[in-house]
C-alpha cells in the first residue's frame, strides 16, 4: 500500500521535475526520496517518472496517478483542517498567497492588528501572479489567495472584501492634471505605461479603458513603483488602484493623480479557496478583517 509520503514526495517530483529539488522541498535527502518513489512504483506496478542524468520526465500512465494523487492529498488536507470546526476562527496554521499588486499596499495594514486580534494565527505569506496562486490553491499547497478580480478562477470559490476604482497618474504640468476625472478617451494610448504580461491590473486597465490589447502601449513594467518612477521621468502616464495611490504619491510631490471617471468598479480584491475547503469560519472571520482594515485605511486618508 503506498502511503501519504511517498504521495507527496511524487508530486513534490512533478512540480519540480528533479529530484535533488524535490527532496530539499521535502526536507529528506536525495537518496530518501528516490528510494521512496521506486518503492511506490513497485507497488503500482507502473513508471510514474522515467528519468536520465539530466532530465525527469512523467510518463502517461504517471499523469494519470497524480491526478488522482493530488485529488487524495487535498481530500486528506481538508479531513485535517475538519479539527478547526470547533476552534476559535483564525486559531490554526494558514497558507495564504497574495498577488504583487495587492501585497505591498494591504499587508502593512493588517499584518499588526492581525497578530493582536488573532494571536494563536500562524500566517504563513507566499507573493506570486494569480495564475500562480490558483494552481497553489488547486494542489492544495495554500489555502486561501488574495486576488484582483475579474479574473478566471478556474472554479475556485471568491470572497470579494473590497471594491476600488483607478487614478490616472501624470506630471503636475500636465494641464489635464487640473480636473478631478478624466475620461478614457482624453487619455492618448501611446503615452500609457502599463505592467507586463501575466499582470492581471494590466487586463484590468485595459478593459476600464476599453482598450484592445493587440493595441496595448508598448512600454511596460515588472510593478507599480517602476511606473511611478517611469511617470517621473516624463515616459509617460499610467493608472494606479485605489488602494496603492497614497503609498506611491506621498513622497512624489510633482506627480497628480486624477479619478478614471469610467463605469467602475476598475477592479474587486477577493480572498479565493475551494469549494470544498472546510475551514469556511476562517474564510469569512479573514473577510470580514481585511474589509475593516481597509475601509478604516480610506477612512484615515480622508479626513488628511
Amino acid at each position: 500500500m503506498i502511503t501519504l509520503r511517498q504521495i507527496n514526495y511524487a508530486l513534490a517530483v512533478s512540480q519540480t521535475l528533479h529530484f535533488k529539488k524535490a527532496a530539499e522541498q521535502c526536507y529528506v535527502s536525495a537518496s530518501t526520496l528516490s528510494n521512496a518513489i521506486t518503492e511506490m512504483e513497485r507497488q503500482l506496478g507502473i513508471k510514474v517518472f522515467e528519468r536520465n542524468n539530466k532530465k525527469v520526465f512523467i510518463t502517461k500512465l504517471g499523469k494519470t496517478f497524480l491526478e488522482k494523487a493530488q485529488n487524495v492529498k487535498i481530500n486528506v488536507d481538508d479531513i485535517n483542517q475538519l479539527q478547526k470546526i470547533d476552534s476559535a476562527p483564525l486559531s490554526g496554521s494558514l497558507n495564504v498567497g497574495i498577488i504583487p499588486t495587492v501585497g505591498p499596499y494591504l499587508l502593512p495594514i493588517i499584518l499588526p492588528e492581525l497578530k493582536i486580534q488573532y494571536p494563536k494565527l500562524k500566517l504563513n505569506v507566499i507573493e506570486a501572479q494569480s495564475e500562480v496562486l490558483i494552481d497553489k490553491i488547486h494542489r492544495g499547497e495554500i489555502e486561501m489567495g488574495i486576488l484582483a478580480l475579474p479574473f478566471e478562477l478556474k472554479g475556485l470559490k471568491s470572497y470579494k472584501f473590497w471594491s476600488e476604482d483607478l487614478y490616472w497618474v501624470s506630471l503636475k504640468k500636465d494641464k489635464r492634471s487640473l480636473k478631478k476625472q478624466i475620461k478614457a478617451k482624453d487619455l492618448e494610448l501611446n503615452e500609457l505605461i502599463l505592467l507586463e504580461e501575466g499582470n492581471c491590473l494590466k487586463d484590468h486597465i485595459l478593459k476600464a479603458c476599453k482598450i484592445n490589447n493587440s493595441n496595448a502601449p508598448s512600454i511596460k513594467a515588472t510593478s507599480m513603483s517602476t511606473l511611478i518612477e517611469l511617470v517621473k521621468g516624463g515616459m509617460g502616464t499610467t493608472l494606479i488602484p485605489e488602494m496603492a495611490i497614497h503609498d506611491l504619491l506621498k513622497t512624489n510631490p510633482d506627480l497628480s493623480k486624477t479619478h478614471l471617471a469610467e463605469k467602475g468598479p476598475h477592479r474587486e480584491i477577493a480572498l479565493i479557496t475551494r469549494s470544498t475547503y472546510t475551514a469556511i469560519e476562517d474564510v469569512i472571520e479573514l473577510k470580514g478583517y481585511l474589509n475593516r482594515r481597509m475601509e478604516d485605511k480610506k477612512n484615515r486618508l480622508s479626513v488628511q
